[in-house]
């Protein structure tokens, strides 16, 4: 799924590979998908965007997107599985959608779970959509506005008793960590899951900042998480250590566990990680 690592990560190579190339034909949904989500008609996509030439990619949180000449916005999100094809390579026999460019090269995208795409014709367009202005105009964690006193500012707005994963990747408090960078960031600072946010001690809050900034940095700076996959079908370099695909705990050297908890998975370390 994307996160912010991944979604910056996406911006980097769409600009590097891309940008100031012309649309040529776009398709929507050739293969459907019940959890492929299109704002307005995915018909329209194609007269919307063909003829128009990508001008930058920008990354607001979790979602990667497309700028054009004339004001025109892509937004991909969450389960978008962004692939870039040279000219002349076989295309994948099914995606959710594919835009070709001049020089005959294309974007595919097919969704995982779920994934949605948004186009918004103008700045406008964008007004009341709350996921994508919540990541827009919130600082970004990569930024130094995001420092502790805005940190400290989003603790006093929640209540005492959400659980850390609530409180970091739920509602969009601090957009692109979901729970996917949760695991590692959590490790990093030995915090349990579903430990309450009025159990932590003040040092313990700083420690958590801080493990918050230093981990989605370092993620971002090796191109995404090994665990997802970048515009070109490799594995992100930072190495994660608390995923489905870790055999054991990097500090004590026990095993992970793995449970469901509040709608999705979490791994933790039973004895590094203080419930």
């Amino acid at each position: 799924m994307l996160e912010l690592p991944e979604a910056q990560a996406a911006a980097r190579q769409m600009n590097e590979t891309f940008a100031g190339k012309m649309v040529t034909r776009v398709q929507a949904m050739q293969s459907p998908h019940g959890f492929a989500f299109f704002r307005g008609e995915a018909s329209g996509y194609e007269a919307a965007l063909a003829g128009l030439r990508v001008t930058q990619a920008l990354a607001f949180g979790g979602r990667p997107e497309l700028r054009f000449e004339g004001g025109a916005r892509l937004s991909f999100g969450d389960g978008v599985n962004l692939r870039w094809f040279e000219a002349g390579a076989k295309l994948p026999a099914k995606h959710q959608f594919l835009m070709e460019f001049e020089d005959g090269g294309a974007l595919a995208c097919t969704v995982q779970m779920y994934g949605f795409f948004a186009l918004y014709m103008n700045e406008e367009d964008t007004v009341g959509d709350f996921y994508y202005r919540v990541g827009l105009e919130k600082p970004s964690v990569l930024s130094d506005d995001f420092d502790f006193d805005y940190f400290e500012s989003l603790r006093e707005a929640s209540s005492a008793k959400l659980s850390l994963k609530a409180f970091l990747a739920t509602e969009q408090r601090i957009p692109g960590l979901g729970n996917g960078v949760l695991q590692d960031i959590l490790w990093r600072a030995g915090q349990h899951p579903k430990r309450k946010l009025g159990a932590l001690a003040e040092e313990e809050f700083r420690g958590l900042f801080a493990c918050v900034k230093e981990a989605l940095a370092e993620m971002t700076a090796l191109g995404g998480r090994d665990t997802e996959k970048d515009l070109f079908g490799k594995a992100g370099g930072y190495r994660t250590v608390m995923s489905r695909k870790s055999p054991a705990c990097p500090g004590c050297g026990g095993p992970i566990t793995r449970a469901a908890y509040m709608g999705g998975n979490v791994y933790f370390c039973g004895e590094c990680q203080v419930q």
